[in-house]
């Protein structure tokens, strides 16, 4: 324990208390200071100019909400023999470690970066843990040798107390929680606050998990609706979602024209290489942050390739393109739509994209399902659990219905009116038959 605890500022949480040496030193590693310059949102600033807090603040926002839910759990309820599913506080420091850490894997802009260059941030995650090279692992194996594993084992869900991976990593988690409220926070918008006060007062650790008292049924409602409301309203943005295909096509392109030895030696990427060589090392990956790529991308403006440097350029200078929704009904008509942006003078496989975003609000327990979600309990006075949405109306009317939606990105300049290029006009005028509302329509 530090002789006196420390505490950062937050705007969320007020203040973040710091009372375990490890916990300090792991925020002075270098591996977690690179989140500092990882953006929560990614993309999502170019749609709400608010959104550029990083996922530095966000994960020492975790590590506080697991902080409090831990000291709940002691004070209330404090395991008294071993295997009553009460707290053992010895799982303090795991819990915390895992809390503070569970983010450190993610790269820039990195789902965008993920899906282009398959990595894979929870497996890197894991390797930054128990890799000897990085200093995070040098921290924890201060604690003990085993150490670094038992905190890997924490985010992959393999620990086996499902009260620690229940407060990391559950359809209501201290990941999730603070997500919701800082998001709304940094947005400027008011859909993911709920009352976090009320939810960690009324959880309770059993042997299964983590539980909630049936009192606090409207709270957890609320986080429910909050979460929905988010993924609907700020997570699915087609503004963001246009600004993820721009950013994807440029490192696509990027990559291609390596590969065909026709990317500009004067602006090689010296720190992407062993990306587009599919070959590269945990030190590669801890090297990029967002102003890496930016830099990359301010140099791409200015190469001799066309596309990548369009590309950059709508990217850097905010040019997004425009999308529309499309179902199974409609979706025929897109090789007709890619035909004509073609004919406008864009290359479709850089200048058009499907892109879909679906999120289920709440699932309750499927054990026949794949991707298996821990289900929210309900604690009754007599010490019953009922699953959330057997006695939730509001829950059960958005349980296991998948939301969102599926849009076809092409450039702007297609709903361009015909008396600002003459020469494109016929093909403007055809594409925008199609749409209709927003909406991808068959011609009558």
């Amino acid at each position: 324990m530090l002789p006196m605890e420390k505490v950062l500022r937050d705007p969320i949480h007020n203040y973040i208390f710091i009372q375990h040496q490890i916990i300090l030193d792991l925020i002075n590693t270098r591996e977690f200071q690179r989140l500092r310059r990882i953006r929560q949102l990614g993309t999502a600033s170019s749609t709400f100019h608010g959104a550029e807090h990083s996922r530095f603040t966000h994960s020492v926002g975790v590590y506080e909400i697991t902080r409090q839910i831990c000291d709940l759990f002691q004070r209330n309820y404090p395991s008294k023999e071993k295997d009553d599913g009460l707290w053992d506080d010895h799982e303090r420091l795991v819990a915390l470690c895992a809390a503070l850490l569970h983010d450190i894997g993610h790269g820039p802009y990195s789902h965008t970066f993920e899906h282009i260059f398959h990595t894979d941030h929870e497996a890197i995650t894991a390797e930054i843990l128990t890799s000897s090279t990085t200093e995070v692992n040098q921290v924890l194996s201060r604690v003990s040798d085993d150490f670094p594993q038992e905190v890997a084992s924490v985010i992959q869900k393999t620990y086996p107390n499902p009260q620690v991976v229940q407060m990391i990593s559950s359809q209501i988690d201290a990941d999730r929680m603070d997500y919701l409220l800082r998001d709304s926070y940094y947005t400027g918008t008011n859909y993911g606050t709920f009352d976090l006060t009320r939810i960690l007062r009324v959880m309770r650790p059993y042997k299964e998990g983590i539980t909630f008292h049936i009192s606090g049924m409207h709270a957890v409602e609320d986080y429910i609706v909050s979460r929905f409301q988010m993924y609907q309203q700020v997570y699915f943005h087609p503004v963001s979602r246009s600004m993820e295909v721009i950013l994807s096509h440029l490192l696509k392109r990027a990559k291609v024209l390596y590969e065909n030895n026709e990317l500009d030696t004067a602006i090689t990427p010296h720190l992407l290489l062993p990306f587009f060589e599919n070959n590269f090392c945990l030190s590669d990956y801890l090297k990029l942050d967002d102003g890496v790529l930016t830099t990359y991308f301010i140099h791409w403006c200015e190469s001799p390739d066309k596309i990548l440097n369009d590309l950059a350029n709508r990217f850097l200078n905010r040019k997004p393109l425009k999308s529309a929704r499309f179902n199974s009904q409609t979706a025929r008509l897109l090789p007709k739509l890619r035909i004509l942006v073609n004919e406008a003078g864009y290359n479709p496989e850089y200048y058009t994209a499907t892109n879909d975003s679906y999120d289920l609000p709440y699932d309750a327990y499927d054990p026949t399902s794949q991707k298996r979600r821990t289900q929210i309990e309900l604690m009754q006075d007599d010490g019953t659990l009922v699953e959330l949405s057997t006695i939730s109306n509001l829950v059960a009317a958005i349980t296991g219905k998948v939301s969102g939606d599926e849009r076809f990105f092409f450039p702007k300049e297609m709903l361009a009116e015909s008396s600002q290029v003459e020469i494109f006009a016929p093909i403007y005028k055809n594409f925008q038959n199609y749409i209709k509302n927003g909406r991808i329509t068959a011609l009558k």
